[in-house]
């Protein structure tokens, strides 16, 4: 097992650090939370055109990169440590359920234009539910057609994104469907949320017409998932990352009792055990990108574990980032209060820390 970042990889986290860092200042990532849509078009238009990074997924048979899970968990370190507002998860997460599915005419359709920037996303969650055994959103066939019934909740940039793809019950259980953004029957509503920086919204289903996917889709949408923890992971890392080095930074020049407070050793011992949180991460999300690439057999296992541990570890070290910047770390003009929400919010994402330590206690059979 090769878990070393290669030189390539490394001149790619060098350009996407320069590019983020111009993009997504503090200032920036304040405007786009206040805009309905949660991200600047024309930053994504070149993060598509001049990056390529929403094909860097995708292979190059449908108009992709054809890269892997490594290459992409370097984009969502950067994008972490940047706070960037953009709906790139959602598109990475919507790519990688068709890619599992089994209709290559909807893979060779709808794929390019993923590639080239079009916005989608992936409805699986209701209520308050995470889990995909709670889906009871149903379809039904109309004659030669399929519609859709139902209320999805917490999806990502679903109030913004041309493609949908639906989970619903079908005639055999869990099945994929494709939804026009501006489809008849579809109402989406953008929701409230603790992290501004990432939109969510609820969409309604009131006989939607929609295009079927692939009818047993449970194993489409357990990939994705995982896929998508292995994401979040990587994000949450780069996250981490850039907090403790905003809190290194600050505890260098804060002085008391005429001196930096950063030589006391109480400071010390508290930012080393940040180091070491970060450093656990990062070696979770290396292996779970690995496994996502190499061994697809272990990526269920790895996902869990980096879902759970980066959470808990990104949000440990965000809120030691608050209290260590002392008062000015609890005002709206430092940046630290956005790490701690996007921290908080993404524990919470695809499902708490708890419930991706019992899937790994059922994956490794304890």
């Amino acid at each position: 097992m090769k878990l070393a970042v290669t030189e390539e990889q490394e001149e790619l986290r060098d350009a996407l650090r320069r590019f983020f860092g111009d993009k997504s200042s503090g200032a920036e990532v304040r405007r786009l939370m206040e805009t309905a849509e949660g991200y600047d078009p024309a930053v994504w238009e070149q993060m598509a055109g001049q990056l390529g990074l929403q094909a860097m997924a995708i292979p190059e048979e449908y108009g992709g990169a054809g890269f892997g899970m490594r290459e992409v968990s370097i984009i969502m370190q950067e994008m972490g440590r940047a706070v960037v507002c953009a709906p790139y998860l959602s598109g990475l997460v919507a790519a990688t359920a068709l890619l599992a599915s089994a209709d290559e005419g909807a893979k060779a359709e709808l794929l390019p234009a993923i590639a080239e920037g079009a916005i989608a996303t992936l409805a699986w969650s209701e209520g308050e539910s995470w889990d995909p055994a709670s889906i009871a959103m149903t379809a039904r066939r109309d004659g030669d057609a399929w519609v859709l019934d139902g209320t999805k909740s917490y999806v990502l940039d679903g109030h913004v994104a041309a493609l949908v793809l639906v989970i619903a019950q079908g005639e055999n259980g869990p099945a994929l469907f494709a939804v026009d953004g501006d489809a008849a029957g579809l109402t989406r509503t953008a929701l409230p949320t603790l992290d501004q920086t990432r939109k969510l919204a609820r969409l309604e289903f009131a006989g939607t017409p929609a295009r079927l996917i692939d009818a047993a889709a449970g194993p489409v949408l357990a990939h994705a998932l995982d896929v998508a923890a292995v994401a979040l992971a990587a994000e949450q890392l780069g996250g981490a990352e850039r907090a403790l080095e905003m809190t290194v930074d600050y505890i260098k020049v804060r002085r008391q009792f005429g001196r930096a407070i950063g030589s006391f050793q109480a400071i010390k011992h508290r930012c080393a055990d940040m180091f070491v949180l970060v450093e656990s991460a990062r070696s979770a999300v290396l292996q779970a990108a690995y496994a996502a690439d190499e061994r697809p057999s272990e990526l269920p296992a790895a996902a869990a574990l980096a879902k759970a541990y980066c959470s808990d570890a990104c949000f440990q070290v965000a809120a030691e980032t608050i209290q260590m910047h002392g008062g000015i770390g609890f005002t709206w003009e430092h940046d630290a209060h956005l790490y701690f929400k996007r921290a908080k919010s993404s524990q919470e994402l695809f499902g708490p820390p708890a419930r991706h330590r019992e899937r790994l206690a059922e994956l490794v059979g304890i």
